[in-house]
């Protein structure tokens, strides 16, 4: 949550390919080319200590390429937008959150096919943090199901996060991002599962500024590209 009066921005370039994509028995064994630029800028304000709204504009440029097949090239702006409710922060805190987002960007963070669907999404959240080996640490769940119009089916996503300050300026964070189809769309979206590990140096370089450096790989998926990339983005709190 973020403190009443208060806000964060986080501005974030996200580089990514993959020569192999899982076919639907989770071999990676299929040749691919997939390039992918995604920018994000997710900002969020505090309008009391229990409640925050946020709004998230994206963009992405792809390309996928399969060995016989024209290539697939897509282009989109997407917006997504909602609140989240602190319900309870007696052992850590528990959060709900609620958002709607447009058709666009998204897409092709599951799917190289250029149909989309504008989504709706009911996310659970708890954070807790708390001293390891003498440092600064926290972790942080995060469930959500995402109801998306036709032709993609829905969604259910599983987050986790842990990171840990290394010094007062620096910290080490580790990712686990997990998405899986709730069923079979319309064609050419079948069942999918997307899995991916990311690790993370965040340096403060300034009162209000940090910066994130990263990368990660997709070590596991179903239907889905192989994908891994490298992450950069700023931080401003204020």
């Amino acid at each position: 949550m973020v403190p009443k009066g208060h806000a964060l921005v986080i501005s974030g370039v996200t580089q990514s390919g993959a020569s192999r994509s899982f076919d639907r028995n989770g071999d990676a064994s299929a040749k691919i080319n997939f390039e992918k630029i995604y920018v994000q800028n997710w900002m969020e304000y505090g309008l009391t200590d229990a409640f925050t709204i946020f709004v998230a504009p994206e963009y992405v440029s792809a390309v996928s390429e399969v060995s016989g097949q024209p290539a697939v090239r897509a282009h989109a702006l997407a917006i997504e937008g909602g609140a989240r409710l602190l319900l309870s922060s007696r052992f850590g805190k528990v959060s709900l959150q609620a958002s709607g987002k447009s058709a666009g960007a998204f897409d092709m963070s599951v799917s190289v096919g250029r149909a989309s669907g504008s989504q709706f999404e009911l996310r659970l959240l708890y954070g807790n943090s708390f001293t390891l080996l003498r440092r600064s640490a926290f972790i942080d769940f995060e469930v959500a199901e995402r109801w998306i119009t036709r032709p993609r089916p829905n969604e259910m996503t599983i987050d986790v996060m842990a990171g840990i300050w290394i010094r007062p300026k620096a910290m080490i964070m580790v990712q686990s991002f997990n998405t899986i189809s709730g069923g079979a769309g319309k064609p050419p979206y079948t069942f999918y599962r997307q899995h991916k590990i990311e690790l993370s140096f965040v340096r403060k370089i300034g009162p209000h500024w940090s910066l994130q450096v990263g990368g990660f790989v997709s070590p596991l998926g179903q239907s889905i590209v192989a994908e891994q990339g490298v992450v950069t983005a700023l931080w401003y709190r204020f």
